[in-house]
């Protein structure tokens, strides 16, 4: 009975073993998988691929409905690289100056596996500079132009420092105070945007698409949209911890929501976006109620992932350059001549309003 005993607990530490490692194992693939970037897609093989600030086009496989760009097109662009604030990494970017020296300017982030010469980010650029902005279109790090490190995304913790590499850049290259410099992005770019908020105190204002806003909620999100079960969720994060060295739930853009501190925040999303839930939308307005904010997500029925500024161009351009103008100062004066500007106390989404902790920008319209 006794050697039965031994044999039996043998037997079933050899299968807690062999559950572990199994279950090891598939979280290291789970990871390598959903983490993993294709940096040539965009900038080589995407059918947008060639694309500048100067000559782009929508209507494409790659690329939503089409749009006459023509009004959008930014001639006078110039190819710049800069530190990421790792300063082992450099940023790849495109600037196109605004309508005088002293113009804002916005720092244009695109999604995962994308890169700066997607229309998904090149048509919102060009709604800005339309209206006198200088915008600042980067590649993160393992995406397009920027350098490699491991091939992999980091949902926004190392990116976030790239954001913010591209704002030291025009806050040093370009001598813009920081209340004259706000932050654009869409999927990865919005959550990596939320991060370099949380990061970065002196970061103006930002306008997110698509976004993210729970890393852990996220995570499982991809799995079931995978077919992966979601108990390979811990051992993904831990695989990242301890095999990369990056811990993908450390920084978070529902906490960045909460702590903006009065700083103007335009979430925008689809309704029947598939690939970040719309209630990521939900999720951050109530993150930015509950610091103190008073927000309203502006929510497009039936517009899929990063398609808002396609679907509804001439609506996301009025929005678009009415939040940045209160939140950072106009570009240009009402006459269309070049201007300073300061922040105007309206938006796109509506009065700016006193809260506890500042002013927020709220909607008081659909």
């Amino acid at each position: 009975m006794t050697s039965r005993r031994r044999a039996f607990s043998i037997a079933a530490a050899f299968g807690a073993v062999a559950l572990l490692a199994g279950y090891a194992f598939a979280s290291n693939v789970i990871y390598d998988r959903l983490t993993l970037v294709d940096r040539p897609w965009c900038p080589e093989y995407a059918s947008f691929a060639g694309s500048t600030p100067a000559s782009f086009a929508t209507g494409s496989r790659d690329t939503g409905p089409f749009v006459d760009t023509t009004p959008y097109l930014m001639p006078d662009f110039e190819t710049v690289t800069f530190a990421s604030r790792e300063p082992a990494v450099t940023i790849a970017g495109w600037w196109v100056p605004g309508a005088s020296a002293a113009a804002p300017a916005v720092v244009v982030v695109h999604g995962l596996g994308r890169c700066k010469g997607d229309p998904e980010v090149l048509l919102p650029a060009g709604m800005l500079h339309r209206h006198g902005f200088g915008v600042l279109l980067i590649d993160l790090r393992n995406h397009g132009d920027s350098t490699v490190t491991d091939g992999r995304n980091t949902a926004g913790v190392r990116e976030s420092l790239d954001v913010l590499g591209a704002w030291d850049w025009l806050r040093s290259t370009q001598a813009l105070p920081a209340s004259r410099i706000g932050l654009y992005g869409v999927s990865l770019g919005a959550g990596s945007v939320m991060d370099a908020m949380s990061l970065e105190p002196s970061v103006a204002a930002a306008w997110v698409d698509s976004g993210f806003a729970d890393v852990d909620v996220g995570i499982q999100d991809e799995l079931d949209r995978n077919g992966y079960p979601r108990i390979l969720a811990p051992g993904g994060i831990l695989v990242g911890r301890i095999l990369h060295g990056v811990d993908i739930t450390s920084l978070s853009p529902l906490e960045a929501a909460r702590d903006l501190d009065g700083r103007p925040l335009a979430i925008v999303h689809g309704d029947a976006d598939s690939r970040v839930a719309v209630k990521h939308a939900a999720m951050l307005a109530e993150a930015v109620r509950a610091g103190g904010g008073t927000v309203e997500p502006w929510i497009l029925p039936d517009v899929i992932h990063v398609r808002a500024a396609f679907v509804a161009s001439a609506e996301y351009e009025r929005r678009l350059a009415q939040f940045f103008d209160a939140a950072i100062g106009k570009a240009t004066g009402d006459d269309g001549r070049s201007g300073a500007g300061t922040p105007t106390g309206r938006s796109a989404f509506g009065a700016v309003q006193a809260s506890s902790r500042g002013l927020s920008l709220a909607r008081t319209g659909r």
